[in-house]
């Protein structure tokens, strides 16, 4: 399974259709985008060059929008929005948890990762496991980029006790990019550039 991650597009539809493009002058099976997608005037068509080229699509919010934002979003793209949810593509689980830990969208740490215990929880049997959330893990690289984007001590908690082989996340702009190993699991800021994957 090849995957495009990708997040903080923040409504510019021309980084939606040059990421769709990717996806598909690569032949990606799953595009992932993991939150700050949208910003108010831009709802309508933001995500829409995944829908003209029928591309399936797992998304979460950011702290940018709400997760009624995502779900919308989600709906009007026949996108599937991963907050609290999980999916199974073969022997490859994926779950998420939108928001972050900052923000008029914010939740508590608990939140953070009672979400995405609810998600794990349906696909702890399968071989690969995927976690997919806005922000990035506490006492990781990546919250040492910035002076005010903390990480999350819910999504290390996660990483902890659920041992995922791949965390997606995005947030910290100036983390994209970046991968790092926190515990065994490799965390990827895919950030609005995207990262191709192939399991």
């Amino acid at each position: 399974m090849r995957i495009l991650g990708a997040g903080d597009i923040h409504g510019d539809i021309s980084v939606s259709r040059k990421l769709s493009e990717q996806a598909k002058r690569e032949n990606v099976d799953l595009v992932i985008l993991c939150g700050d997608l949208a910003e108010d005037d831009s709802l309508d068509n933001v995500l829409s060059p995944f829908k003209e080229n029928k591309q399936k699509v797992l998304l979460i919010s950011g702290n940018h929008e709400s997760v009624a934002t995502a779900e919308f979003l989600a709906y009007i793209n026949y996108a599937k929005h991963l907050h609290g949810y999980s999916v199974r593509y073969k022997d490859i689980g994926i779950f998420g948890c939108g928001s972050a830990n900052i923000g008029i969208h914010g939740i508590t740490e608990h939140e953070i990762f009672e979400t995405l215990k609810k998600g794990f929880d349906r696909i702890n049997y399968l071989g690969t496991k995927i976690m997919v959330t806005h922000v990035h893990p506490a006492e990781s690289k990546m919250e040492k980029l910035s002076n005010f984007v903390k990480g999350s001590i819910g999504v290390l908690k996660a990483i902890k006790e659920f041992k995922p082989d791949i965390l997606f996340c995005s947030h910290v702009h100036e983390a994209e990019g970046l991968e790092e190993v926190v515990q065994s699991t490799r965390v990827i800021n895919v950030g609005r550039e995207g990262k191709i994957i192939d399991l």
